[in-house]
Formats: structure tokens, C-alpha cells, sequence
């Protein structure tokens, strides 16, 4: 039976739910899939850097103590040896899974290029170095002959990006507008029930939606970078995040909310991408006042939501998850999927 190598970089939330899919779910995934999977490399900030060529023992990985390292494990180290190990590692697919860095794609964009220029396929959930370095990244993957994917960078584990290319093959679509910050929609919900904006984000932190420093979220930036991946994507732009207008929901207020009340209408937060008449592409970010039709005024929570608006079909709607560990994960899996059905697909055209 075949078998990914993979190696994670990074080891916070959601490398570790991939981890425990891999430990707990290995052999059902094996029949399942028709690969398995083993992980032979991580690298954290806290616990350093581990490469085992024959495979990491998950099991003790998960057992360590709080303040344990990998100093004195077989190929451990206590220093966090990111570039080194996605060099030197034996594993055929990197797993990025570092913070986003909204200004400059760091480290994740050298992290992925390195792993590309090794001859090594990527998945990422890290929208940095897909917001502001997809076309270069995906031109190096080519040269190497290896695979650049990144579902999970717009709305965690629900296929967005492969939905458009895959299953809306063959129509038109002109204009794509989401609700795409699940913590946003929880607040907006929640000042409807009356609460203020402050109140609404603090029971999204304690729920935790939300983190410390909301900032990304209610001021737009987080929806800014996939509002950038999805037009590029999509639609076939080549548009940065100084391309979009960005306007949070700070300034909703509550007599705002009670007004599309009366109106049967809702906020929401919408990253939207057209194509204008001369073939533009238009990109925005802003709290819009929709009407009770709309298929994405239904949306409600921490929920996510993309519409397609198609030539032939109208308007498709997906919905789903947009943040979750284990969802998160599961965004991960699918593109290392994705990634072995190309490979075979090559190994085809090849022979």
C-alpha cells in the first residue's frame, strides 16, 4: 500500500487534531484512502524540533508533560529547527500550520517555498503565503513537480475552493460574497439579542470565537485575506490586500441593527469579489444590511458561507464550518487527498 511522509511544522490546534486523526483513525483511513499516512517530523516553538525517518511514536508525543521538549528524544532537539527540518526531511508532503502574518506572509511563505524547492508538496491552512504568494508559490510547485494545496485557508474544513473548481466546472461565475469570519456573525447575532458590541465580543471570547485581540476579526482583516484568495482563485484576479476595501463592523450600531429589524433584514459582515463590466475585478469587505432573501441572512452563529453567483445555475450557496480544530484538520486531509489522487493522476501520464 502506498504511504505520505508527512512532517508537521508547527504544532499548536490544528497539527495536533491532524496528528490525532493519524493516531487514532490511521488504519480505517488506510482502507478508506488506499494510503497511509505516517508522521515522521514536527517542529514546534515550545517542544523544538523531532525527525524520526521511521516514524514518530504519536502516542508518546501526546503523553509528554507540559513542560517537556524534544531534547533527548532520537533526532529531537529542544530549539524549533523549522528551515532545517523541511529541508532535511524525509516526508513527502509539509504540513504548515503556523500563525498568519497579515502584512508580509511570514514565516510561512519561506516555509513553503523552502519545502517546495526541496521537492516537497505543502498543504496549509496559513492564509499568508496564499493571500500574498500563491501565484509565485504554486509556479515553484511546478517546476518541482510537486503540489501546493490550501483548502483550509477560507472556510477550515468546508471545500470551497474545490467546489468551485471541481464540482461548478464549466460555468461562469461572476461574483463571489461570504460570510467568512465565524466570530463577526456570532457578534452580529448577538447584538440582535440586544447585547452591545463589547458585550457580544467578550461571550465570543469566553466561548472561544474570539481571540484576546479580536482586532482581525471585527475589523475585517481576516476576511480581507480570503476575500483576496477567493478572487484570485475564483475569479482570476491578481489582487492583493491593498486591493480591497476594508470596512469592519465596529461601527454597526445597535439602532442599526434594530432598523434592519424592522426592515426583515439582518448584518452581516460580506467579503465579496466581482467581475465589473470592463472585466475589473471589484473586491470589498464591509457590514451590509441584508434583506430576509438573501441566501446568506440565514446564516447565523459562528457559521461560514460562500454564494456563487453562476451564468447558468443562479446563485449556489455552501455553508459549513469556517474555524474548528478538528475541522481544520480535516481541511488538511483533504488536500493531502487531493494530493495523492494528482500524483497517481501524473504517474498515469507519465507511463
Amino acid at each position: 500500500m502506498d504511504r505520505h511522509d508527512i512532517a508537521l511544522i508547527g504544532f499548536g490546534g490544528v497539527n495536533r487534531a491532524l496528528a490525532q486523526i493519524v493516531l487514532d483513525r490511521g488504519d480505517a483511513l488506510a482502507d478508506d484512502l488506499g494510503f497511509t499516512l505516517r508522521i515522521v517530523a514536527i517542529t514546534d516553538l515550545r517542544l523544538g524540533s523531532l525527525m524520526q525517518a521511521d516514524g514518530i511514536d504519536l502516542a508518546a508525543v501526546f503523553a509528554m508533560d507540559a513542560d517537556d521538549t524534544f531534547a533527548g528524544w532520537r533526532g529531537g532537539t529542544a530549539v524549533p529547527q523549522n528551515e532545517y527540518v523541511i529541508r532535511h526531511t524525509t516526508a513527502d508532503i509539509v504540513v504548515e500550520a503556523t500563525f498568519t502574518n497579515p502584512r508580509d506572509g511570514e514565516p510561512g511563505i519561506s516555509h513553503v517555498r523552502a519545502a517546495l524547492e526541496a521537492g516537497k508538496s505543502v498543504v496549509t491552512t496559513n492564509k499568508g503565503p496564499v493571500a500574498l504568494a500563491a501565484a509565485e508559490l504554486n509556479r515553484i510547485a511546478a517546476a518541482h513537480g510537486v503540489f501546493f494545496a490550501y483548502e483550509g485557508s477560507v472556510m477550515s474544513g468546508t471545500p470551497v475552493l474545490r467546489f468551485a473548481s471541481e464540482t461548478l466546472k464549466g460555468l461562469r461565475i461572476c461574483e463571489v460574497q461570504g460570510i467568512l469570519n465565524g466570530t463577526s456573525n456570532y457578534v452580529l447575532g448577538r447584538m440582535e439579542a440586544g447585547l452591545s458590541l463589547d458585550a457580544a465580543v467578550a461571550e465570543a471570547q469566553a466561548l472561544g470565537y474570539a481571540e484576546a485581540d479580536p482586532t482581525a476579526d471585527i475589523g475585517g482583516s481576516d476576511v480581507q485575506l480570503k476575500v483576496v484568495i477567493l478572487a484570485n482563485e475564483i475569479l482570476g484576479a491578481d489582487i492583493t490586500p491593498a486591493d480591497v476595501e476594508r470596512v469592519g463592523i465596529t461601527g454597526v450600531s445597535a439602532d442599526d441593527i434594530r432598523r434592519a429589524a424592522a426592515d426583515g433584514a439582518r448584518w452581516k459582515l460580506i467579503g465579496s469579489a466581482r467581475r465589473d463590466a470592463s472585466g475589473a475585478v471589484v473586491a470589498s469587505v464591509r457590514p451590509v444590511a441584508l434583506p430576509g432573501t438573501h441566501p446568506l441572512a440565514g446564516i447565523s452563529g459562528a457559521t461560514n458561507a460562500v454564494s456563487f453567483d453562476t451564468d447558468l445555475l443562479g446563485t449556489v450557496t455552501v455553508s459549513g464550518p469556517g474555524a474548528g480544530r478538528i475541522e481544520t484538520a480535516y481541511a488538511l486531509l483533504s488536500d493531502i487527498i487531493a494530493i495523492d489522487a494528482k500524483r497517481h493522476a501524473a504517474l498515469e501520464v507519465a507511463s
